[in-house]
């Protein structure tokens, strides 16, 4: 069994409508109207194929797409078995421009479709092949929660989700008014009652101070936790902040690289850690980051593709949560099924994973490598 073809494809994949979160609010971004992937397609001599896919918001996937191109040729021939080998190989190849970052996040779609090739060779899915410990994951949504949505509408969608069997809410905050986050939110929670579980993100817009204003504010609010209350890189904040309040510190998402993310795990910066697999640069590195986070007695949250994440949240020795924003869901066939505030583990093999015929409208690159030369 080897390697016989590989297929990069690049796809802008429309949002209903655009989002906004206080990057934009504080005019660092502008609203989100699209999802930019990057889709593997390995394709072994006995004819089983493996999808994988990276993403971007707002720009980078033009670069990832390249990158794959330049490094995606070495993997012909290969066993495609020998994952951690064959990432050395590709990380090696592209080494002058980093291992992290694009260069990673392009290995990422790469590294994905590996894994789902194994796990289909084994008949598996993803999650029973790394080791499930439970054929469900507590889920909660976001999608509903942005801030260009006015509260009456953030409501109404949380109690659609709950409705539909989601099983905590996440709403947006971090605008330049704390005044404002704090009516939204309070509103929520009065709307939700005590007993849903609710969380809020700020998306790396507080400064320390704030941030702890913020925290001690909403104490007796009962939050899961605070996410993204400060820049993504300041660890040492972070650490702070969670020695300093009640209510738990989640951040990670933005960590491009292990040792950053390692980072947050030594100093205790987090209660729940938020790595993803694309920008981490896979499952294989997202494995190493998760290992170090149970050492510590750390809950893993990972963030946004659900797809993917669902698998490993079953395989993580905790019970914590994944994030249900559904802004992918049209990029593929299957649905992933939820009841009783929980995502159900696909019991097909592999991811579990099959792009829709809508896909092909939204392609704007590909290419392919063949052992041939075709």
């Amino acid at each position: 069994m080897r390697v016989e073809s590989v297929r990069f494809c690049r796809y802008a994949v429309p949002l209903a409508r655009p989002v906004s979160d206080a990057k934009v609010a504080t005019g660092r971004q502008r609203p989100l109207a699209r999802i930019d992937v990057l889709t593997c397609e390995i394709v072994t001599t006995d004819g089983l194929a493996g999808l994988g896919f990276s993403y971007t918001t707002r720009a980078g996937t033009p670069a990832q797409f390249a990158h794959a191109g330049e490094v995606g040729e070495l993997l012909l021939g290969e066993d495609p078995a020998d994952i951690g080998r064959i990432y050395d190989r590709l990380l090696w190849a592209g080494a002058s421009v980093g291992r992290s970052g694009v260069a990673t996040q392009a290995l990422a779609a790469i590294d994905v479709a590996l894994w789902d090739l194994k796990a289909k060779r084994a008949g598996l899915p993803l999650a029973k092949l790394l080791g499930a410990y439970r054929d469900s994951v507590r889920v909660y949504n976001t999608s509903g929660g942005y801030l260009q949505a006015p509260i009456e509408e953030v409501e109404e969608k949380a109690t659609e989700s709950l409705k539909n069997g989601i099983g905590g809410i996440k709403i947006k905050v971090g605008q330049p008014s704390m005044g404002e986050d704090l009516r939204r939110l309070t509103a929520v929670r009065e709307h939700l009652g005590d007993g849903v579980p609710l969380m809020v993100d700020a998306n790396q817009q507080w400064d320390r101070a704030s941030a702890l204003r913020f925290g001690r504010a909403v104490e007796d609010l009962g939050l899961v936790w605070i996410e993204e209350p400060l820049d993504a890189y300041d660890a040492e904040g972070h650490a702070q902040l969670a020695a300093a309040l009640d209510t738990p510190i989640a951040t990670g998402e933005m960590l491009a690289g292990v040792p950053d993310l390692v980072r947050l795990v030594d100093l205790r910066a987090v209660d729940f850690l938020q790595p993803d697999v694309p920008r981490v640069g896979g499952i294989t590195p997202y494995l190493k980051v998760a290992a170090l986070a149970d050492h510590a007695h750390l809950q893993v949250a990972p963030h946004f593709v659900m797809e993917i994440h669902v698998h490993l949240a079953a395989a993580y020795p905790r019970d914590s949560w994944v994030e249900h924003i559904e802004w992918l869901s049209p990029l593929f066939e299957e649905r992933l099924e939820i009841a009783d505030g929980r995502m159900a583990v696909p019991d097909r093999p592999g991811l579990g994973l099959t792009l829709s015929g809508r896909a092909r409208d939204w392609r704007l690159d590909e290419v392919e490598f063949h052992v041939d030369g075709r």
